[in-house]
């Protein structure tokens, strides 16, 4: 009863939304039906609770129809079984809690001004491992599953069965643990699709390996746990975890060192998920003293956006040490945001800077301002 209540709440809470943004900035929602992907049970890729795997798609139709934009949802990670609990009974841990519709806008717009991709897939996240997990025993005492590769794997092969094998350009974004699960599946997702236009987008995907307030490597271990309770790291690009140890690979600054495929980073360098949970985690503030600037920015103290400042600089470095390429593209903005693509707020207001996102069909990652 609980789990019905909330799950209508939430579809409610999208209606408001949606209404509220159409009134005040004049453009259109789209709401597209959830597809539970139940054959994938077979195989034993799902959710952490055993659920099967989701997605919400949208076929396109003309010449849009072989343009295919995939985006994966978002939703941090899980590291232990008690963090995993924590999710199963989630929208994030399992398909039951899940909204049965999804609103597609922002990137997913079905306006071509704003994205030519005429097909548009909305990739369900619910195993806490930004799709790499794979462990064949399930956890006698919490009956999780850790199966996120074989969920990335059983839905890309649907998308290939619903047209995707015949795409002539395909772009596979996400946004925070979608961002980064886009970068580690860019090169292999490419391989699928030999006679398409592959290019890869991270939105707030660019965690970096930081320490925290105190010095210490707090992300460095949760990452290293992630890779070692979901068994990922065979799943991982060979090209990083050939030089790095597996729990380096999920950090982009190590993992897309070795990427072939046309990759673009979209970015805040003050990044208020890494703010918060990798500069001043509540392990490193016990007495709360950062609480009220993570939440408003105007709440922090001089000493405090100096700090901030810091991290920006090392955020930066870490960009930096991919080194140059043709093939990669970046938009870095000094916004106190995560995610910016997902939504039309912050996506299609009329005062925001312009991605001509058809000219990746041509090669081209220019940003016009």
């Amino acid at each position: 009863m609980v789990k019905s209540r909330l799950i209508v709440e939430n579809q409610w809470l999208e209606i408001v939304m949606c209404v509220v943004i159409v009134l005040l900035m004049r453009v259109e929602c789209y709401y597209v039906p959830i597809t539970y992907l139940e054959s994938a049970v077979a195989q034993g890729a799902v959710c952490l609770d055993g659920s099967p795997p989701a997605y919400h798609f949208d076929q396109g139709s003309g010449a849009g129809i072989n343009n295919w934009l995939i985006h994966i949802e978002g939703g941090a990670w899980c590291n232990n079984a008690t963090t995993c609990l924590a999710k199963r009974n989630t929208r994030l841990g399992s398909s039951k809690y899940m909204t049965k519709q999804y609103t597609f806008s922002g990137i997913l717009s079905k306006l071509q001004k704003f994205n030519p991709a005429g097909t548009g897939s909305k990739v369900r996240y619910c195993d806490g491992s930004s799709f790499t997990g794979d462990v064949e025993a399930v956890d006698p005492r919490t009956k999780l599953y850790y199966r996120g590769a074989r969920v990335w794997r059983a839905i890309v092969n649907e998308l290939m069965a619903k047209g995707m094998k015949n795409a002539q350009n395909v772009l596979l974004s996400g946004c925070s643990a979608g961002g980064l699960t886009a970068i580690l599946h860019c090169d292999s997702f490419r391989a699928l699709l030999p006679g398409a236009k592959v290019k890869c987008l991270s939105d707030a995907g660019f965690f970096i390996n930081a320490k925290d307030l105190n010095g210490a490597p707090y992300i460095q271990q949760l990452f290293a746990q992630v890779v070692a309770t979901h068994g990922s790291a065979k799943n991982l690009p060979a090209s990083c975890t050939s030089k790095f140890s597996a729990g380096l690979c999920l950090f982009p600054q190590y993992a897309a060192q070795g990427m072939k495929t046309p990759l673009f980073l979209l970015n805040a360098a003050y990044d208020a998920w890494q703010v918060k949970n990798i500069l001043a985690p509540g392990v490193a503030d016990p007495h709360g003293t950062w609480h009220d600037c993570k939440a408003d920015i105007k709440k922090c103290s001089s000493s405090q956006l100096q700090t901030m400042q810091g991290f920006r600089g090392e955020f930066l470095s870490a960009l930096s040490s991919l080194g140059s390429s043709s093939s990669r593209g970046m938009f870095i903005n000094s916004c106190y945001a995560h995610c910016q693509s997902g939504m039309q707020e912050t996506w299609l207001r009329s005062d925001s800077p312009i991605a001509r996102w058809n000219e990746y069909r041509q090669g081209s990652w220019r940003l016009v301002f």
